[in-house]
């Protein structure tokens, strides 16, 4: 498995039941879509949230990362390993962050 189904059932319930939310295989890994825009995903090594350009320094400064998997930084896109994933504060943090976001996009 590319990614911690323990982790996925833990970002299940961070996001509950929105009307809007589907699941999709990604990147490796697995992520959350509100309208079929991304909000969040658990990869191999831990999880990343879409937090959007506006929000990213909050997010940084809740203690998530720049996404960086490609090498470079992902502008509006932070992450956390596994170790920090436990910090349900931050999660919670930047779920809303990520969910406020996606609403904001138009429906794809």
């Amino acid at each position: 498995m590319a990614y911690s189904e323990d982790m996925a059932e833990i970002m299940r319930s961070d996001l509950g039941m929105e009307p809007g939310l589907t699941e999709k295989k990604m990147f490796g890994g697995l992520c959350f879509l509100f309208h079929g825009n991304m909000v969040c995903g658990v990869t191999k090594d831990g999880a990343m949230y879409r937090p959007g350009k506006d929000r990213e320094a909050e997010a940084l400064a809740a203690g998530a990362q720049p996404l960086s998997f490609t090498g470079r930084p992902m502008g509006g896109m932070v992450e956390l390993d596994a170790g920090s994933f436990e910090d349900a504060n931050l999660r919670a943090t930047l779920t809303e962050f990520s969910l406020v976001n996606a609403a904001s996009l138009p429906p794809k």
